[in-house]
């Protein structure tokens, strides 16, 4: 069988050679590299245009052959099947299926394959050799198509740049609605389901619930608890998380900011920065394991010695670590936003009398303040989102306490645990990740709108 990426290489290797033929084809219509004043276009165009017609519709082909492939080889499949499995309900067909897929994959079925089930995997094998080797086929003859047209149609009058333009407009108009359309479908997808939740669940009962207890028992016949789906405790933790990362981010990023713009020497700033910048790159379960094994049991040993009770695993942990591995957000982008002040506007203020103190203070940081909220925000965000820390220096446990020594838990840490298990899809246990997941979008588009109106505010007072 013939690899998808295999057949990409050689529209593209095509596609590089109708470049060199479309090129040559405008040195030889126009007589040489003396009658390249006679060309409406240069010469690049030409075989950029010759390129485009060879790969663009034989990628299109190859898209959607991609996207259609399984489902016809699948259909194709089940429907040489034995009457008596085609038969079966919808869900026991789907395991025979992937059965199939599974033998044909190379992994290890969990008992002998039957007899229909074999025959069923070679010919699914086969369908897909005859479906790649067609593919090919279409794609080579698609783009020597192209080719020779576009190469044949090379004239002087033709308007090669505009054409190239304006393919180029509609790639880039294609990719942004696919932006769009992408966006829209996440948001859909787990609208679609969070109303399947508040169908079982009230709305209000989960805004405003006092408890949050998912489990719920598989079966009619099995022990387990009814499910208590009030999300106050969550959004307490997520908030109580966030706010204490927060105090520790926006302080230290914005000073460190400030200093490194306006007062560090420009030796101390180049090693300064990629420094504090590599905080962001560290994983965070790194971060996790040094909030687990360090910086927890420090806040516990600390808060005995002072009579405190605190949790081995508790908020003021993840929150400590979470704003360290924040701080680069806020830093690096205030410092950005602070440099790219004007430098007539420090002038100015010192010159009529103002100290560096007082021009910082009244004249730089009101002028940032759109990009300095944008970095908090971005930051906040960051830390809304955040698991691994939470899971591993917080806890699971939803308990509703604004103490920070204390045992909670976040949306996100919610999402992944109701996700995982052997709880049916349907089940307000597992539906509940989608109320949460359309609760934290609400949240987050709410601080965006908040960040367009300050950053829109302060831009017509200083521009």
């Amino acid at each position: 069988m013939i690899p998808a990426y295999v057949i990409l290489l050689l529209l593209l290797a095509l596609s590089a050679v109708a470049y060199a033929l479309g090129r040559n084809r405008a040195f030889a219509v126009a007589g040489g590299a003396a009658g390249l004043r006679h060309l409406h276009s240069r010469p690049s165009y030409y075989g950029a245009l010759t390129a485009l017609w060879c790969f663009g519709p034989a990628i299109l082909l190859f898209v959607v052959w991609q996207a259609c492939e399984m489902r016809v080889i699948t259909g194709m499949v089940v429907s040489h099947l034995p009457a008596e499995v085609q038969a079966l309900p919808s869900q026991q067909l789907g395991l025979v299926v992937n059965d199939v897929k599974n033998l044909v994959s190379g992994n290890i079925l969990s008992g002998e394959p039957s007899p229909e089930i074999q025959k069923a995997a070679d010919e699914f094998i086969r369908l897909r050799v005859y479906s790649r080797a067609m593919l090919l086929g279409l794609c080579l003859v698609l783009s020597g198509g192209g080719l020779l047209l576009s190469r044949r149609g090379i004239t002087p009058r033709l308007r090669a740049r505009n054409k190239v333009e304006r393919l180029v407009k509609w790639l880039l108009i294609a990719c942004s609605l696919l932006a769009i359309f992408t966006t829209v479908g996440i948001v859909l997808s787990v609208l679609f389901e969070a109303i399947r939740f508040f169908k079982i669940i009230p709305v209000q009962e989960f805004l405003f619930g006092l408890e949050w207890s998912p489990q719920m028992a598989i079966r009619a016949d099995q022990v387990g608890g009814s499910g208590a789906f009030g999300a106050v405790p969550v959004f307490v933790g997520t908030a109580l998380i966030s706010f204490i990362a927060m105090v520790v981010a926006v302080p230290i990023g914005l000073m460190a900011a400030i200093f490194m713009s306006e007062y560090a020497s420009r030796r101390f700033r180049a090693v300064a920065k990629p420094l504090m910048e590599i905080l962001a790159g560290i994983p965070t379960v790194v971060y996790g394991f040094f909030a687990a094994l360090t910086v927890a049991p420090f806040i516990r040993d600390m808060g005995g010695s002072l009579g405190l009770s605190v949790s081995s695993e508790s908020a003021l942990a993840a929150g400590l670590v979470m704003g360290i591995m924040i701080i680069p957000f806020v830093s690096s982008l205030s410092d950005d936003v602070i440099n790219a002040v004007p430098q007539s506007l420090r002038d100015g203020a010192l010159a009529l009398g103002s100290t560096p103190s007082e021009t910082v203070k009244k004249v730089v940081l009101p002028a940032a303040l759109p990009g300095i909220v944008g970095s908090v925000l971005l930051a906040m965000s960051r830390a809304i989102g955040e698991t691994m820390i939470v899971v591993m220096a917080a806890g699971l446990s939803a308990n509703l306490t604004l103490n920070p020594f204390e045992t909670v838990t976040t949306v996100t840490v919610q999402i992944v645990t109701l996700l995982i298990g052997d709880q049916e899809f349907d089940s307000p246990k597992t539906l509940a990740a989608f109320a949460l997941g359309l609760v934290l979008f609400v949240v987050t588009l709410c601080l965006n709108i908040f960040a367009l109106h300050v950053v829109r505010k302060y831009r017509e007072q200083y521009e």
